[in-house]
């Protein structure tokens, strides 16, 4: 067995020693050491820290103590996991910067003004020649939907 992380570890220990007792019944023991060795390295990478200090320390744990202690460094790990996301993109220039932009890079901040191209289309059908808010088939979903009507232009 290995822990997926996806589960409660309390419950991964409890089914991994569930399926110990049933060893049990067919005469094949396991010691609680080895069955908290057993769990110790079903356990991912995450847990390596853990594992290292089960390792440093002279006593061994009895399982409802790795129990304890493993749903402690559970707890940790989750209140240490930060969701990040990462932007990577290319230029086409590869690095070289056109007089213009480094230009802009000296002075103070500006916002770029994103320009509308009429060849655009439509976002929601892809039809050229009218806008989404224009679109009939457009309006007739927001009216399938229940959604209010766009507010006309002026």
């Amino acid at each position: 067995m290995k822990f997926k992380g996806k589960e409660n570890i309390r419950e991964y220990i409890m089914e991994m020693s569930h399926l110990a007792s049933k060893l049990k019944t067919l005469k094949l023991e396991l010691s609680d050491d080895l069955l908290v060795h057993l769990v110790l390295i079903s356990l991912p990478p995450q847990f390596s820290q853990f594992k290292v200090s089960y390792n440093c320390q002279r006593e061994k744990w009895t399982l409802n103590e790795l129990i304890s202690f493993c749903v402690q460094e559970e707890e940790r790990l989750k209140q240490e996991k930060t969701e990040s996301a990462h932007l990577a993109s290319t230029s086409k220039d590869k690095g070289k910067k056109r007089k213009n932009e480094a230009a802009k890079d000296k002075g103070p901040a500006h916002k770029k003004q994103t320009q509308t191209n009429s060849d655009d289309g439509c976002f929601f059908c892809n039809m050229k020649g009218h806008m989404k808010k224009e679109c009939a088939k457009y309006i007739a979903w927001r009216a399938k939907k229940g959604l209010p009507e766009l507010p006309k232009a002026k």
